[in-house]
């Protein structure tokens, strides 16, 4: 029996911190390992422990239902799935699922025709691995090398290894710690990375060339500013590797030819603060994607040999806000959002008007798809909405001809015709409008007496599009609404809609998502206490902030890997991401009214004692994103101090970072046992 497992107490110890001559008491800061990341403190491990164990007792009696749910979940999922080939030079190119697979394989064979040859097998390298993810993986210009990053343990530090594909075999060159793309140099003799540094921050640009140590790569760049970050990638041509420094509001690029990889960078323009751009080229053009003039960017040309001089090509709209620009050869596109809705345009180099992409449905989620070659006349795209599956498309730039290449395949079966969505505007408690996107069962009823499901992000620029889920189904197959709400502090609306959400705006996004709920109940979708809420990350922090100002509303909530304990990272200048985090929420370190602000809101710290609703927090070992102790320290002080009975979990992955466990269908073991939880909740178990 349930009845009789008693929630672990997190002892608490004496611990307070003074700045701006506040005086913050931190009885649970304990929890943090000082050796961190390395965590071997046996009080914290025996804490987290007796978590995952009371979690373990206390879900025993519905994993029937988990089973159940997990079942349903992988059985909308085609095992032995495969994507659609795309040429690249000489070969096509693909990734294969087997049937039972958790990780996927890569593939390709020759245009003019020959065999299949499998040039990267995942399963084989997650064999015996507890978590496992590919991340960077790059084919030399002359298709002879592949170049690719894993990591095993979801610190997200990932090492790099080099293979020819020839012969199969692995060249000895490994390079440990990386965090970054990987990018050939023209002659394929070396490859662009970036390392991460001890505070997991990547701040350089490195080159390695073939058979060389990795202590002997050439450093060719290097940030001084602690908050930026470094990234490589290279034009649309290949011609130019570009070197991006940034942080959330400021940006600078840099431009190093591919076949003279040691040249000194050519700068395009220095930073200034709170200018964001970035670069691709056509022939010895610049095509610029800035804000500098508006929120909602612009397009400006300039010349290789002047590239600080802008010319405006396409001034910035008020209704749309543009997000992409990337060349190809006789074209390029214009990616943006009109009225939060994805939009992609195709501009011709010579002038005249672009044209539009036209899409069927009045809510989705659209763009391009994987498009590899800079002559590129047909261009692979993207669909899906609530309740169009994911579907792929060959578009001809030349006729407009859109030909059906694949949709995503449910195998149990799936009738679009069950379900019905809407695209709804809620006004905020200041009179904004808040746009809204739900599916729900044909038949559901809008009396106030059904179970909803409210999901929102609401940070860094961040837009959720409204696209499409299978595990959803298990939720509107049991008669849950399943809402998006479109919050500021994503750039759904544009990135006006992102700067309205974040620093002293920042408490319009827990406002825009309370008041969504409170409309959503308002017009008969829901009730108060029948709402189910989820949020992730700094959706988390969403999640933390809501149950402590409206704790009533939600009958269930789940916080992923939550970004709770605010004041105390945003202090830490140490911590991997905080530098480059002050310009998103405020450097309360030398700034008091951010440290006000910030501890006024944040969920840790504004914990009371009130009746909190179910909660189901979960968090990763090995995260470096949002480290474990917050989760923790936020459950603990939660269960301290809630004057409620309800049940409140803490699960921590132990061997798994920021996104859960890796292989497809043990995330779905995940996914069902949240699901599960909110089916208990709310009573509608089976």
């Amino acid at each position: 029996m349930t009845d009789s497992l008693t929630p672990p107490v997190a002892e608490t110890r004496a611990h307070s911190f003074t700045a701006h001559g506040i005086t913050v008491e931190d009885s649970y800061a304990w929890l943090k390992d000082p050796k961190y990341p390395d965590v071997t403190d046996k009080d914290v491990l025996a804490y987290l422990e007796a978590e995952n164990a009371y979690f373990e007792g206390m879900m025993a009696p519905r994993k029937a239902l988990v089973d159940r749910l997990y079942e349903e979940m992988k059985g909308r999922i085609k095992e032995d799935d495969s994507s659609v080939p795309q040429k690249d030079g000489d070969w096509l190119y693909w990734t294969a699922f087997e049937t039972g697979g958790e990780y996927r394989k890569w593939w390709r064979k020759p245009v003019a025709g020959g065999d299949d040859e499998l040039i990267l097998d995942e399963p084989a390298l997650a064999e015996g691995r507890e978590y496992f993810r590919l991340g960077a993986l790059s084919v030399s210009n002359d298709g002879r090398l592949l170049a690719y990053a894993i990591d095993d343990n979801g610190s997200e530090r990932f090492e790099i290894r080099v293979k020819n594909l020839e012969t199969g075999e692995h060249l000895p060159d490994t390079i440990p710690g990386m965090l970054s793309e990987i990018v050939w140099t023209a002659d394929d003799s070396g490859f662009l990375y970036g390392l991460a540094n001890d505070q997991w921050r990547t701040d350089n640009a490195r080159l390695h060339r073939l058979g060389t140590a990795a202590a002997d790569d050439v450093e060719l760049f290097k940030e001084a500013d602690e908050g930026f970050r470094v990234g490589v990638s290279e034009s649309s041509d290949r011609q130019w590797i570009i070197l991006a420094s940034g942080d959330h509001v400021t940006s600078e690029v840099y431009l190093i030819p591919a076949a003279d990889p040691t040249a000194t960078p050519l700068l395009v323009s220095a930073r200034k603060v709170g200018r964001e751009y970035d670069v691709d080229l056509h022939g010895d053009t610049l095509f610029i994607h800035t804000n500098d003039t508006d929120p909602n960017f612009r397009c400006c040309t300039a010349q290789i040999g002047a590239p600080g001089e802008w010319i405006e090509k396409i001034a910035p709209s008020k209704h749309f806000y543009m997000t992409a620009v990337t060349c190809f050869q006789d074209f390029f596109i214009v990616d943006g959002r009109e009225d939060g809705l994805d939009q992609i345009e195709i501009h011709r180099y010579e002038g005249g008007d672009p044209r539009r992409i036209a899409f069927p449905e009045a809510s989705y989620d659209a763009g391009l798809g994987n498009n590899p070659e800079y002559d590129m006349q047909v261009l692979r795209l993207g669909y899906e909405s609530m309740v169009t599956p994911g579907t792929e498309y060959d578009y001809d730039v030349a006729t407009g001809a859109m030909t059906f290449l694949k949709v995503q395949e449910i195998p149990s079966g799936y009738d679009g015709e069950k379900y019905r969505t809407e695209r709804l505007k809620i006004a905020a408690r200041d009179g904004t409008e808040i746009p809204v996107s739900i599916v729900y069962p044909k038949d559901f009823p809008k009396d106030g007496s059904a179970p909803l499901f409210l999901y929102s992000y609401g940070a860094y620029g961040h837009a959720i599009p409204p696209g499409f889920s299978t595990g959803r189904l298990s939720l509107l197959d049991r008669g849950f609404a399943y809402a998006i709400a479109h919050i500021r502090g994503g750039d759904d609306l544009g990135q006006q809609w992102y700067l309205d959400g974040k620093l002293e705006k920042r408490t319009n996004t827990f406002n825009d998502f309370v008041d969504v709920a409170k409309g959503l109940i308002e017009q008969g979708w829901t009730s108060a206490g029948r709402i189910a809420i989820a949020g992730r990350s700094a959706g988390g922090e969403l999640m933390g902030a809501v149950v402590n100002s409206d704790p009533e509303l939600w009958g269930a909530v789940i916080a992923d890997v939550p970004f709770v304990d605010v004041l105390n990272t945003m202090m830490d200048a140490d911590l991997p991401l905080t530098p480059g985090e002050w310009p998103e929420w405020g450097n309360p370190i030398e700034d008091k009214a951010a440290f006000e602000l910030i501890r006024s809101y944040s969920p840790y710290d504004q914990v009371r004692a009130q009746a909190y609703p179910p909660l189901f927090i979960s968090g990763g070992l090995n995260d470096p994103r949002v480290t474990y102790w917050e989760p923790a320290k936020w459950a603990a002080k939660l269960r301290a101090t809630k004057t409620d009975d309800n049940v409140l979990f803490l699960k921590t992955n132990m061997g798994a970072g920021h996104g859960g466990k890796s292989g497809r269908f043990e995330s779905l073991r995940e996914a069902a046992e949240e699901h599960a939880f909110v089916l208990w909740q709310l009573g509608i178990e089976e």
